[in-house]
């Protein structure tokens, strides 16, 4: 007889699907699936980033794949729990394929698959010198001239990208850049980071003195570092920029500031990269196999032109290069646009005795951090569900399905909050803010990958003019406001 607590029946649908996919037998693995299905995959399968929407997808995702992974093991992970909420059964699961160790989570909804995550954690034969298996450090015995830790550190900063060539070149020493330099490193893979700024962090340290970052601290830890118990939740940037600082030196990464890439090419018969970058106003030829662009995802500027920009006296830049409101005491001062950055320039400008006005051109999605936190991202990320859920890829099955997917989907943020969330709405616009709670009244974790979102982590009350750009005008003169 069939367990029907959920540990049973997560296990029953595992074993199933584990056997058809021993057996090649695609059609019943695919009628294990709800036809609203959804399968992320982080690499294991696909060796890609890659979400299967419905049965259609995920067999045609086994007829490519399924002969060279060679799936097996799927086993619950009962150390993680299995949850029954809403009709959902949820659970941990791991597994293996030809060339992995994986680890993924399930959903069932009446008894079937309706989202997947399988993800990739390990390489085998590529194991990560970890725990047991880290790094002795010492050299018993003696040796002539034998060189130190230091000595070898020194030497392999000396030569690579000089007299030898690395395998990996990353363009890009942000936190994305960074974390995969380290993994890298841990898989002794010769890799060179080349950043423009002089130090790691100073993409940080160089914005506005206000700036925090908006996610949570449990969201942010970087590979086999994780931050300490006292850290902030929401990391001031200087501090961010000295971790990450800090980090680059602890974890030994062969890191070049002060570089600019100025040109990539590709030889299909050397399978090797030409690439050409200017460091201390030197040019350097490196030759990596592989070619990393970790530049991020909005680090061009988008600036507007208005017209009488060129007319106008006063100081005008976008938010990137924006000094602080120390300058601008006594001064009016004008934002365009009515994001994140807008609201923390806004305040610290209103702080230090500015006369402030934000132009808004659209509605903005505002949600209190708090909400966010506690009720939305609260089972992942809050600090008692941190070390379940310790490896950020675990995180990633809140992207499995497109928005218009979700917004069929009920808000188990919008009844808990409702009242809270509609008298932040009042009081935004009471003072001139167009705010909404979202497409669909879909909740804000759900909003994230697709549009970008306010989160106003106080709630305040500072004479901030806002205007609509169907009620502002812009204006410019010969003043030095």
């Amino acid at each position: 007889m069939l367990d029907v607590t959920p540990e049973g029946r997560v296990s029953h649908v595992l074993t199933n699907l584990g056997d058809a996919l021993a057996g090649n037998d695609l059609d019943r693995a695919v009628q294990l699936f709800q036809d609203d299905s959804y399968w992320r995959d982080l690499v294991a399968f696909t060796w890609n980033i890659k979400t299967m929407e419905g049965k259609d997808a995920v067999r045609a995702m086994l007829e490519s794949q399924l002969a060279a992974v060679k799936p097996s093991g799927w086993k619950v992970d009962e150390a993680a729990g299995v949850t029954d909420e809403g009709g959902v059964t949820t659970g941990w699961f791991t597994f293996e394929t030809d060339v992995f160790r994986g680890y993924g989570l399930v959903r069932l909804r009446d008894g079937k698959i309706w989202t997947l995550l399988t993800t990739a954690v390990e390489l085998k034969g590529h194991e990560e010198p970890l725990g047991f298996n880290r790094p002795l450090g010492a050299k018993h015995g003696a040796a002539k001239h034998r060189p130190s830790w230091k000595e070898d550190r020194e030497e392999e900063a000396r030569t690579l990208g000089v007299t030898r060539q690395p395998y990996v070149v990353i363009v890009g020493g942000g936190q994305g850049g960074i974390g995969l330099g380290a993994r890298l490193k841990m898989l002794g893979v010769p890799t060179i980071i080349v950043e423009k700024h002089a130090r790691p962090g100073d993409s940080w340290r160089n914005r506005y003195k206000s700036l925090c970052l908006h996610d949570p601290v449990w969201y942010d830890h970087m590979p086999y570092l994780p931050f300490p118990p006292n850290w902030p939740v929401f990391s001031p940037k200087d501090k961010i920029g000295d971790w990450l600082e800090m980090y680059v030196k602890v974890m030994e990464l062969n890191y070049w500031g002060s570089t600019v890439c100025r040109h990539a090419t590709y030889d299909d018969k050397t399978k090797e990269w030409t690439l050409v970058v200017e460091r201390d106003g030197k040019a350097i030829t490196l030759r990596p196999k592989q070619l990393v662009l970790a530049t991020g995802m909005s680090g061009k500027p988008n600036l507007p032109k208005f017209p009488g920009m060129e007319r106008f006296r006063g100081d005008q830049h976008h938010s990137s290069k924006h000094p602080g409101p120390d300058a601008y005491a006594g001064k009016k001062a004008v934002i365009i646009g009515s994001n994140n950055s807008a609201h923390d320039i806004a305040a610290a400008l209103w702080e230090n005795d500015a006369d402030v006005t934000m132009v808004q051109r659209s509605s903005t999605h505002i949600v209190r951090s708090s909400t966010l936190m506690d009720i939305g991202l609260g089972a992942l990320f809050r600090a008692g569900g941190e070390e379940r859920h310790r490896s950020p890829s675990r995180r990633s099955h809140l992207r499995l399905g497109p928005l218009s997917h979700f917004a069929r989907v009920p808000d188990p943020a919008l009844p808990a909050d409702e009242g809270a969330r509609r008298g932040l709405l009042r009081g935004a616009g009471k003072g001139g803010l167009l705010a909404r709670l979202g497409p669909r009244r879909i909740g804000p974790v759900h909003e994230i990958p697709a549009a970008r979102i306010g989160l106003l982590h106080r709630c305040r009350r500072e004479p901030i003019g806002h205007r609509r750009k169907d009620q502002a005008e812009a204006r410019a003169g010969d003043g030095d406001h």
